[in-house]
């Protein structure tokens, strides 16, 4: 590994792991309603939008009535998104000479259901389709809104496993309001700022035609772009302004930019951890699984700088050193700007969370390595993940461990002090087996039928079964990466996609909100000399250990028809 790429990796860590406390103790205070820096700016304007709304801060809601009102509510954006792209045409700032790909009635449920549930899948390039209208009003607006309820959702979770004896996990509307004035606004505005200084436009001009020094016409983009950027990262969405993504020199034009929206990302999903184990009284819970989300990035990064940096060993005479001529072995597909370093940072952070964006070309990794980052998003959101949905998948992971840890040694499993029973255990299986039972039929009925083949244009055989399953996977994540060698604006791939979105955010949500409330029911129990520790080195190896097996089980057939075995047939 060379030095500068160690030094990149080595610094985001430690920047990362030192905002942990700071932030997730700032999201505590403002979950809790406690003062704040920002009451000044936020309360008047929170209490305008109840006053508007008609909503009754101080109701709660039980987890049936929180859920019922998540649902309704990306449901509701999803329709708003739906008619502003089925609409663009007739709205401002449409120029009928650049965006001349057509939104299709199935293009347009695609994206809008999409950038509802954060997975902000683009089977379309955004400079070519979408007007400034439909970026700011329609996208942007999804982002803040789809990221807050996510973030909502992970806080009624969390209270359900702090609370005691209450039937209640607090107000959607609340958590939501709260979400977006104390968190993702001042977050955008300042990150937004960043980006700017780095050189991210900010306007509404028309598209500019200039004439290149070899006297061709070439038509530059324009648009607010920013405001999308930094959004899409700190919301952890990643539907990028263009069809290049964050490997636009518009969108990411610097090193230092690249590493800020890296970082955007990761703070809050991260320090949520330390909100967790805060607000459930064991601040040691929440280092637990920080500890572990950091432990399997940190492994990911090195794997897929590894395999990066070797290269393809059978392209022949190739000097595979890295110097100041060469970024490295394997360029194809990325960035001159960021090399493999930049590249590999951003691969590993994105496919570890719910934000799709990329700076290089996931499809021209090794094998290897992009297998790492398919492995990533099949773990489910728990290195980090999404905005509260990285927490409560890591939490229900963890239950799933404690669960195994009571069968061998005959005790009634628990967590936090409370039982793990019957019903519990049913929504800890219908969370864990939601993926394998979206992700592989759908991915099986794709290479079974002409529909599903016709997406290969590029690649067939085993690369071509991971760009399919690569697919699916990404969109139940609600990730929204992928192979870019499967062609998946048809109407089969739009709208089997949508359903693997819809199952990955609701189909997850649910069941994790059902678990809490039935663990708000519960009196918590004191521990005793026969207690599993969840809080120990032991329960991180035992919680780190059952990951990776609930992943190999699951996927392990899938993953060998597809990256390893195109590797074996290469090496031949």
């Amino acid at each position: 590994m060379d030095f500068y790429s160690a030094i990149q990796y080595v610094l985001f860590v430690v920047i990362v792991t030192a905002l942990v406390k700071p932030l997730g103790g700032y999201m505590e205070r403002v979950f809790s309603r406690q003062r704040t820096t920002v009451d000044r700016f936020c309360l008047p304007v929170e209490r305008l939008i109840y006053r508007i709304s008609f909503v009754d801060p101080n109701v709660e809601m039980t987890g049936k009535e929180y859920a019922t009102c998540f649902v309704l509510f990306g449901f509701a954006g999803t329709l708003l998104l739906y008619a502003i792209l089925r609409l663009q045409q007739f709205l401002p700032w449409f120029f009928p000479e650049y965006h001349t790909t057509p939104l299709s009635a199935d293009l347009a449920l695609n994206t809008a259901i999409s950038f509802s549930t954060t997975s902000t899948w683009q089977a379309y390039a955004g400079e070519n389709t979408m007007t400034y209208f439909s970026q700011m009003v329609g996208l942007c607006a999804q982002n803040f809104l789809a990221g807050a309820a996510g973030l909502a959702v992970g806080v009624a979770f969390i209270r359900g496993l702090a609370r005691q004896l209450s039937d209640t996990l607090g107000n959607f509307w609340v958590d939501l309001t709260r979400s977006l004035l104390w968190i993702l606004l001042p977050g955008a505005v300042i990150g937004g700022l960043l980006l700017v200084w780095q050189g991210v436009p900010m306007n509404f001009r028309h598209y500019s035609v200039i004439t290149t020094v070899e006297r061709t016409q070439q038509v530059i983009p324009q648009g607010p772009v920013a405001a999308l950027e930094i959004i899409k990262n700190l919301g952890t969405n990643g539907g990028g302004f263009f069809n290049a993504n964050g490997a636009h020199p518009y969108e990411n034009p610097t090193s230092l930019a690249n590493f800020l929206e890296m970082l955007a990302i990761v703070l809050l999903p991260a320090a949520f951890t330390n909100t967790f184990g805060r607000m459930v009284g064991q601040p040691r819970q929440g280092w637990l699984l920080y500890s572990v989300m950091l432990l399997l990035f940190v492994c990911g990064l090195i794997f897929v700088h590894h395999f990066e940096q070797q290269g393809i060993r059978q392209a022949g005479n190739v000097n595979f050193r890295h110097s100041r001529l060469q970024s490295g072995p394997n360029m194809e597909g990325k960035e001159v700007r960021f090399g493999i370093g930049g590249s590999t940072l951003t691969a590993v952070v994105t496919s570890n969370t719910a934000t799709g964006s990329n700076n290089s070309m996931d499809d021209s990794y090794t094998s290897l390595g992009g297998m790492v980052l398919l492995v990533n998003m099949l773990l489910g959101e728990i290195v980090f993940g999404g905005l509260g949905t990285g927490l409560y998948s890591m939490v229900m992971a963890a239950a799933v461990a404690v669960f195994l840890a009571g069968l061998m040694v005959g005790r009634t499993p628990e967590y936090l002090g409370k039982k793990i029973g019957p019903a519990q255990n049913k929504m800890i299986m219908l969370y864990a087996l939601a993926a394998p039972l979206v992700v592989l039929p759908l991915t099986a009925i794709a290479v079974s039928t002409k529909v599903g083949l016709a997406g290969l244009t590029i690649n067939g055989g085993p690369h071509g079964f991971s760009e399919i399953l690569f697919a699916y996977t990404s969109c139940f994540a609600n990730n929204g990466q992928s192979f870019a060698g499967l062609s998946a604006n048809t109407p089969f791939y739009n709208l089997t996609t949508v359903l693997a979105m819809m199952v990955g955010r609701f189909g997850l949500a649910i069941p994790a909100l059902a678990f809490a409330d039935l663990f708000g029911r519960q009196r918590s129990t004191p521990t005793s000399s026969g207690t599993l520790p969840t809080d120990s080195l032991v329960f991180g190896v035992l919680l780190t250990t059952c990951l990776i097996v609930m992943v190999a089980l699951s996927y392990l057939p899938a993953l060998a028809l597809g990256p390893v075995l195109e590797r074996l047939l290469f090496a031949r």
